[in-house]
């Protein structure tokens, strides 16, 4: 069967399919039904040969054009009647032709002084120059083409201007009402052959899978699943951090159901013009129902669908909030059992409006949260099939150094280790292409340039060996997989990288104390070897600061404070300045100023801990910097063994 062309977004039908759904899409006005398409030009074209068909005929008649040397002897023996003088073209009529000469003729004005020139050099004194040999003639410069071109190619130059404004007036094709599209909508209407991703090629996200499979069964048999009662879901949201694949599960679903696919970006529906909004949510529904069962799926829809009231344009007359007052009445007004499906993705849920969230509008939510160790390796299956690996290859350890990444992140980092192996000529991509593609993504570009002065050379290597012998020395630490001094990305001269065992869902106190005494164990190293510490914690003590501040305020591990909440929880997928800008204040003053005492209590603790460790390691502390500062760069396996001071 051949593929169905891409549907048109402007038409109320699809182009092909349905023959009675073609018989009921709506005609233009006859006043541009000759200008859409070739029409136009078929027109021109019919005007242009009717006037090349005309000038022929009159050239190819009865008038015969002759020299003007031919003239001047006829006239002067006399036998020329009926003279019309142009200021070109002289026209006449023979007495008397004789056989062979024509009735009438035509010839091309000459300049009389070159006459009377060419006469007298070219012909006998006597005769008068009648009967000279010399033959001459006129041209006409100015022909009838080039008149036609002065007046035909500024009007053709005209008229595809126009042609070409309308056309960028009204996208969609043809010419009525072109500066109306402005309030069509703009989804990309995918048909049912051209959504080529199925749920084979979306890996780790099984039980949002599951919960997208009784959509499909609705679509594709809705008599089965309604049997009992049961009603299609109005609209389904995808929640969750960027990157984790909401946009290809909706993709997914539109292949599996075989059925159309609308899609569109929430900021589309916002434009300069007031009203557009709404207008442009009205066509999508409206073509979504002449084209059912199909799928809408409204990518970032909290650009559309802020909270209002929320922002400092929170006015009734915002247009945004009439685009979301359209959105929330065609959820309201459709039937579910027209088989329109609204797919919608975010990942900011906490700042939707909650009566876009209620139950008969956005009926299901469902969580595309980031992999675990089994989804991370079901998804580098999914993309390694993609280049050429080596045997070395294990996709579970690259899930085991992988904890935290999202499917985007796996799929960034299998195209980084193959660019790194073409960059080097290699037959495949290895083991060592993808773990220095994993430290090309965490912590940044090698800056080989960067030359360091020997003392920051060597402040740089005891503070990455302070983080590394810490770690070591604390039970239940997450392993060392590298220590290195070669800068790295922004401002990073050196950096330490653990790689955890396991995923790690919930986190004690005890590993939350350990886990800062492993972020000052480099400002501790600074301290104790050279007296003084430098600038370069200051990331570490930003890491450190924050966990104490979430253990005192948010998490209740303060026995001064007790088990109170006193901020609220942050976005769970989005952690930015903006989220920490809006955290509410309940408390006093007095309160605040126990949870400053507290952090800073919990932080100096860390400290002295990691202090203690590294004196008590000093000799471990010295040799391994050494290696260090020799090798620059250090794996796990190669730090010395831990020794007493």
């Amino acid at each position: 069967m051949p593929e169905t062309p891409e549907l048109d977004p402007d038409s109320r039908e699809p182009q092909t399919g349905d023959s009675s759904r073609n018989q009921r899409k709506k005609q233009p006005p006859v006043a541009f039904s000759m200008l859409r398409g070739r029409g136009l030009w078929y027109l021109i074209g019919a005007l242009w040969l009717t006037f090349l068909i005309g000038q022929a005929w009159y050239l190819n008649s009865q008038v015969v054009t002759i020299p003007y040397s031919e003239f001047v002897s006829l006239q002067r023996s006399g036998r020329v009647a009926d003279l019309h003088v142009g200021s070109q073209v002289i026209t006449g009529r023979l007495l008397a032709p004789t056989e062979g000469e024509p009735d009438e003729f035509r010839t091309v004005r000459v300049d009389p002084a070159l006459v009377a020139e060419l006469e007298l050099g070219s012909g006998d004194d006597d005769a008068g120059g009648i009967g000279s040999a010399l033959e001459y003639t006129g041209t006409i410069e100015d022909s009838w083409l080039t008149r036609m071109m002065a007046w035909l190619l500024p009007l053709s130059l005209i008229i595809l201007f126009w042609l070409f404004m309308l056309r960028r007036m009204n996208p969609g094709g043809g010419l009525g009402g072109g500066l109306m599209s402005v309030g069509k909508s703009r989804a990309k209407i995918y048909a049912e052959q051209e959504v080529k991703v199925s749920f084979d090629d979306v890996a780790g996200v099984d039980e949002a899978k599951e919960e997208l499979q009784e959509i499909i069964g609705f679509l594709r048999d809705p008599k089965r699943y309604g049997r009992l009662g049961a009603r299609l879901p109005k609209g389904i949201l995808l929640v969750g951090p960027p990157g984790t694949g909401k946009t290809l599960l909706a993709r997914a679903v539109a292949g599996e159901a075989a059925v159309p696919f609308f899609s569109i970006s929430g900021s589309e529906f916002v434009e300069l013009f007031v009203g557009v909004g709404a207008a442009r949510v009205r066509d999508l529904f409206e073509q979504a129902r002449s084209r059912a069962p199909c799928i809408i799926f409204i990518d970032e829809l909290d650009a559309l669908a802020r909270a209002r009231g929320i922002g400092p344009a929170s006015g009734g007359h915002d247009e945004k909030e009439q685009t979301l007052n359209q959105l929330l009445a065609e959820l309201d007004g459709f039937d579910p059992s027209e088989g329109v499906v609204l797919l919608a993705a975010t990942n900011r849920p906490e700042i939707l409006d909650a009566a876009l969230l209620r139950a008969g509008r956005f009926d299901r939510q469902i969580l595309v949260d980031r992999p675990d160790k089994q989804g991370r390796i079901a998804i580098l299956g999914v993309h390694l099939r993609k280049v050429d690996r080596a045997s070395d290859v294990d996709p579970e350890a690259l899930a085991a150094l992988t904890p935290g990444f999202t499917g985007a992140d796996l799929a960034n980092l299998i195209n980084e280790a193959a660019i790194l192996a073409t960059r080097e000529e290699a037959h495949d991509v290895t083991m060592d292409h993808f773990n220095r593609a994993i430290e090309r993504i965490v912590a940044g570009l090698e800056k080989k340039n960067r030359l360091l002065i020997p003392h920051e050379r060597k402040v740089t290597a005891y503070h990455e060996i302070g983080h590394a012998l810490v770690a070591r020395a604390i039970p239940g630490s997450d392993p060392v997989h590298k220590v290195s001094i070669i800068p790295r990305g922004i401002g990073a001269l050196g950096y330490t990288i653990q790689r955890p065992t396991e995923d790690r869902f919930l986190m004690s106190s005890r590993e939350l104390t350990q886990k800062m005494a492993v972020l000052l164990g480099g400002r501790a190293a600074e301290s104790i070897v050279f007296g003084d510490v430098s600038t370069g914690a200051a990331d570490d003590l930003a890491k450190a600061t924050d966990i104490a501040r979430s253990m005192v305020t948010r998490y209740g591990m303060d026995d001064q404070l007790g088990m109170v909440s006193l901020e609220s929880e942050r976005s769970a997928f989005l952690d930015t300045a903006v989220d920490l800008a809006m955290t509410r204040r309940d408390f006093s003053e007095e309160t605040a100023r126990e949870i400053d005492c507290a952090v800073r209590r919990l932080i100096g603790e860390a400290f002295d801990r990691a202090v203690a460790i590294l004196e008590h390691h000093r000799d471990s502390l010295e040799d391994a910097a050494e290696r260090l500062l020799e090798a620059e760069t250090l794996s796990g396996s190669e730090l010395p063994e831990l020794t007493h001071s």
